[in-house]
């Protein structure tokens, strides 16, 4: 943090944050080692830790959710005669007791580690992180303006800092890259979400050369996303300072790698969003809570990246402060055990392989040939590669190829869209409509095998879909996807609506998937609901039932209402399947709009690993 010439707010105090939230107040419990760590005298707490089991530090290389801590200014915890590392150590014994729950990967101390950069109080917050040196976890820290003589950039030469934290503390760690010839920049590498990831932490003040260093690190690591962190970049929502803005000058809104900054240094906490060269957003986070309590109690910040959700959920704790929970908080720890203002518990959604395409873009898949589809059991199988003319071929061999039925002079359309798992490129662009009903679909030839089947023995119906932004449950709900026609009365006495269908994959009014069958054992339909899914979004969609009961599955994930009553097999009245149509008291009631790919229909159950996405 800046010294009072160098910001004008460096004696204003922000009051305590009143009602923080405390939602993981449970977390204390796990921290009674670390709170009995800081309670006993130095000896005995150093004696404690070594004697801890040394498991060493294994975070899941291939797990989509993974956390970067964050550690921003502890200097006044190192200031001269008052220094006190146990809230820091107790912050990193946390990193140590939470890494396998919570997947912590890394940690980036963002400078100002000390008041003064004195010897003595480099040697206090070093002896501090051998914690961590201890299990191996891979770390970075940078130098702030009290690190180092603030006036001079990284070709300052030795001090303190360096002797202390300097690239030899890093050379046998893992996750070290390499560090400037000057020693004061560093890179770091480590395995996440099953790709690489670095972070560059700079100097407090970047030279011409830690320019040139920095520039050439990333043009090393071509497809490798990057977190910057240095001291000071943000100094408030939305605002860098002067030299935040020649960071983003010079380096970062030309390098479209680097998508996340973080820095300290000023408070209170802030946020920044700016576009770069490349047209994406970057985002720029200051985190400093060095103006609370005990000088921020060695806060940390997590950063939760989860790849599935495509977000970032950031949460900010006093671990020192949770493990003394158990003894009793005085009033001001009590406001400062988690913080829950927007500055500190936030989420930012980043769509990653959208945001990396432009460096490190996922391969498409390539389609694979319907030979490979055509599993034992397959009864039916087709794929939309090109648009229909004529007959679309039951790839299987089976015979059940479909013809082109027009309502209202609607037509079909192709689409090179597909899922990205889809085995074919392509699909049909169905455009029904319900009032007055217009567009076209697909029926089963005359005699086709599959009109007469009813799988007694179990089956699995697959397909693929995508609705388009304009779809209105008004005028496109309970379209079908796939259908079997014939009233659902025509095959003897029912105590439901007779004119439903024999069974129809449809789309609710969500939109949602439906399946609704008359099993050969009921005389009612038995339905499967599945959730609303979103519009512009490919969908796989399977139905498996292994003789007895039915269940529905999206993305290969099952839907919670699947029944539990026996349902065995399809009833047949001998009638065409649909495809993209819905009949109701045996005439046409809806069409579909939207796309639909390949569509595959097996006479047994299939587990998930034999679905046509994977």
């Amino acid at each position: 943090m800046c010294t009072s010439h160098e910001s004008g707010h460096e004696h204003a105090q922000e009051a305590p944050q009143a009602g923080a939230g405390r939602r993981n107040f449970l977390r204390a419990t796990a921290l009674i080692g670390a709170a009995a760590a800081v309670a006993l005298p130095a000896t005995t707490a150093q004696a404690a830790t070594a004697a801890s089991p040394a498991t060493g530090w294994r975070p899941d290389p291939d797990s989509r959710r993974f956390t970067l801590a964050v550690m921003p200014d502890t200097q006044y915890l190192f200031d001269g005669p008052s220094i006190d590392k146990a809230p820091v150590e107790a912050s990193l014994r946390y990193l140590l007791e939470h890494g396998k729950d919570e997947n912590i990967v890394f940690l980036s101390h963002l400078g100002d580690l000390t008041e003064n950069g004195a010897k003595e109080e480099f040697a206090a917050i070093g002896e501090a992180f051998e914690l961590l040196d201890r299990r191996g976890v891979g770390y970075s820290v940078l130098a702030g303006n009290h690190d180092v003589k603030s006036s001079t950039d990284d070709q300052r030469g030795a001090t303190p800092y360096l002797d202390t934290f300097g690239p030899r503390r890093f050379r046998s760690k893992p996750t070290f890259g390499g560090a400037s010839s000057d020693g004061y920049n560093t890179y770091h590498l480590f395995k996440a979400a099953g790709r690489e990831w670095l972070v560059l932490a700079l100097d407090w003040r970047l030279s011409a050369k830690g320019y040139a260093w920095a520039k050439d690190v990333i043009a090393r690591h071509p497809k490798t996303p990057v977190i910057l962190t240095t001291h000071e970049l943000v100094v408030e929502d939305d605002t860098l300072s002067p030299n935040g803005q020649q960071l983003w000058d010079q380096l970062i809104e030309d390098h479209d790698q680097i998508f996340l900054t973080l820095n300290g240094h000023d408070w209170p906490a802030g946020r920044a969003t700016r576009k770069n060269a490349a047209g994406n957003e970057v985002h720029l986070h200051l985190t400093n809570y060095q103006n609370r309590y005990f000088g921020g109690a060695a806060m940390i910040r997590l950063y939760h990246f989860d790849l599935d959700r495509n977000v970032i959920d950031v949460e900010t704790v006093s671990p020192w402060i949770l493990g003394r929970a158990q003894k009793g908080l005085n009033e001001l720890e009590r406001q400062e055990i988690e913080l829950s203002g927007d500055a500190d518990r936030f989420s930012v959604e980043i769509d990653f392989a959208d945001r990396f395409s432009g460096f490190d873009p996922v391969p498409t898949r390539p389609a694979r040939p319907a030979s490979k589809m055509l599993i034992p059991g397959t009864a039916a199988y087709w794929r939309f590669e090109s648009p229909v003319s004529g007959t679309v071929r039951d790839l299987s061999g089976h015979g059940n190829d479909l013809t082109v039925v027009s309502v209202g002079g609607g037509t079909l359309g192709w689409s090179s869209g597909h899922h990205p798992d889809q085995p074919g490129h392509g699909s049909l662009e169905f455009q029904g409509y319900k009032s007055p009903l217009k567009g076209a679909y697909l029926r089963t030839v005359d005699g086709a095998p599959l009109n007469s089947a009813t799988f007694k023995d179990g089956y699995t119906i697959e397909a693929f879909y995508w609705l388009p932004a304009d779809w209105d449950a008004s005028h496109n709900a309970w379209s079908g996807l796939v259908s079997r026609t014939g009233r659902n009365g025509s095959v003897g006495t029912v105590t439901d609506d007779p004119d439903e269908p024999l069974a129809t994959l449809s789309l609710s009014d969500g939109p949602g998937p439906q399946w609704a069958v008359h099993p050969l054992n009921q005389q009612q339909l038995a339905t499967n609901w599945g959730d609303e899914t979103a519009r512009e979004t490919w969908w796989h969609l399977a139905v498996v039932n292994d003789g007895r009961h039915t269940v529905m599955y999206v993305q290969g994930c099952p839907v919670a209402r699947n029944p539990h009553a026996p349902a065995i097999g399809i009833a047949s009245s001998g009638r065409p399947w649909l495809l993209g149509g819905y009949e109701y008291a045996d005439k046409i009631d809806q069409i579909l709009h939207g796309r639909l790919g390949d569509v595959r229909i097996v006479a047994r159950a299939l587990p998930v690993t034999s679905f046509m996405n994977h």
